[in-house]
C-alpha cells in the first residue's frame, strides 16, 4: 500500500517537474521575440485598465458631470458626450466590458470547436461526416449578416446574448484545425499501444489526444479573442449592443447616432470617435502579435524562416 501511494507521488512529482520545465522553455522562446513581448505589455496595460478601471476613472462612467459636448481639458481629458457624460472614463469603462466579451466568447468558441473536432477526428466514420458537413454550412454563411438576424432573433440586447451569438458562428476554424491534428494523433504508435493494453476512448482522449492538441487550441484562441472583440465593436456600432453596458463599440455607436460628426462646431468630435476606435485597433493588434508569436513557439520551422 505504501509502495503504491509513493509510486503516485513520484509520478505527480515528475508530471510537476516536467511542467515546470515546459513553461521556462516556453518562456525563454516568447522572450526572444520582440513583437510577442511587444504585443503582450499592450495587451496587460489593457488588461490592468480593466482591472483598476474604478479606481482610474476619475468620474462615474453612466452620471453626467457636466454640459455636454465640452471639448478634452485638464478637468475632462477626452471632453464629454451629448449628455455630458465623461468619455474618459467611458473608455476606461469600456476596456472591461470589450474584453471580457472578447475572452467569454473566445472560451465559448474554442470549447465548441474543440469537442466537435476532437469527437469528429476521433470517432470518426459517419460522425465524422456529418459533424464535418454542419461545419462546411455554419463556414460559408456570411457571419456579420448572420449575427445580426441571430441578434434580432434573439430579441434582447444584452452581454450574455452578445456572447452566445459570436461563439454560435465562431467555432468552425478551430473544430477544423482540432479535427486534423486528432487524426495525426490518433495514429501514432502510443496511441496504438494504449488501444491494445485496453485503454479506453475516454482515457486516450484525456491524456494523449487533448494534451498533444492544447498548444493549437491556445494560439487558436488567442485570435478568437481578437475576432470576437472586432465582432461585438461592429455589432455594437450598428446598435445591437448591451446599451446599459460602456463598450468601445457602444461608445462609438453614440457617437455616430448623438452628433459626434458635427458636436466640434460642425465638424466632428474626434475625441469621442477616434479613442475609442484606437483601443480596438490596438487590443486586436496585441493579440494577432501575440497569436504570431505562439504559432512561432509551436511550429518552429516558423522561426527558421
Amino acid at each position: 500500500m505504501m509502495t503504491r501511494q509513493k509510486a503516485k507521488i513520484t509520478r505527480r512529482q515528475i508530471r510537476v517537474e516536467q511542467l515546470k520545465k515546459s513553461i521556462k522553455e516556453f518562456a525563454a522562446v516568447y522572450k526572444r521575440s520582440k513583437s510577442g513581448l511587444l504585443g503582450l505589455a499592450i495587451l496587460l496595460f489593457f488588461i490592468c485598465t480593466a482591472v483598476f478601471a474604478p479606481f482610474l476613472a476619475p468620474y462615474n462612467p453612466y452620471t453626467r458631470v457636466d454640459r455636454p459636448f465640452r471639448p478634452p481639458s485638464t478637468r475632462y481629458l477626452l471632453g464629454t458626450n451629448d449628455i455630458g457624460q465623461d468619455i474618459f472614463s467611458e473608455l476606461i469603462f469600456g476596456t472591461r466590458v470589450s474584453l471580457t466579451i472578447g475572452f467569454a466568447a473566445a472560451i465559448f468558441t474554442v470549447v465548441i470547436g474543440t469537442l466537435v473536432g476532437v469527437v469528429s477526428g476521433f470517432v470518426g466514420g459517419a460522425v465524422d461526416e456529418v459533424l464535418m458537413r454542419f461545419t462546411d454550412v455554419i463556414m460559408i454563411l456570411p457571419s456579420i449578416p448572420l449575427l445580426i438576424l441571430l441578434m434580432a432573433l434573439f430579441g434582447k440586447q444584452s452581454f450574455f446574448i452578445m456572447v452566445l451569438a459570436i461563439s454560435i458562428m465562431g467555432w468552425t476554424g478551430t473544430a477544423r484545425m482540432v479535427r486534423s491534428s486528432t487524426l495525426s494523433i490518433k495514429e501514432r504508435m502510443y496511441v496504438e499501444a494504449s488501444k491494445a493494453i485496453g485503454a479506453g476512448d475516454r482515457h486516450i482522449i484525456a491524456k494523449h489526444v487533448l494534451p498533444n492538441v492544447s498548444p493549437l487550441i491556445m494560439a487558436t484562441m488567442i485570435y478568437q479573442v481578437a475576432g470576437a472583440m472586432m465582432s461585438e465593436a461592429g455589432l455594437a456600432f450598428l446598435g445591437l449592443g448591451d446599451p446599459g453596458n460602456k463598450s468601445w463599440g457602444m461608445i462609438l455607436h453614440y457617437a455616430q447616432t448623438s452628433g459626434g460628426w458635427y458636436a466640434n462646431m460642425g465638424y466632428p468630435a474626434w475625441w469621442w470617435i477616434i479613442p475609442p476606435g484606437l483601443c480596438v485597433a490596438f487590443t486586436i493588434a496585441s493579440l494577432v502579435l501575440i497569436g504570431q508569436t505562439l504559432e512561432e513557439i509551436i511550429n518552429p520551422r516558423l522561426r527558421r524562416r
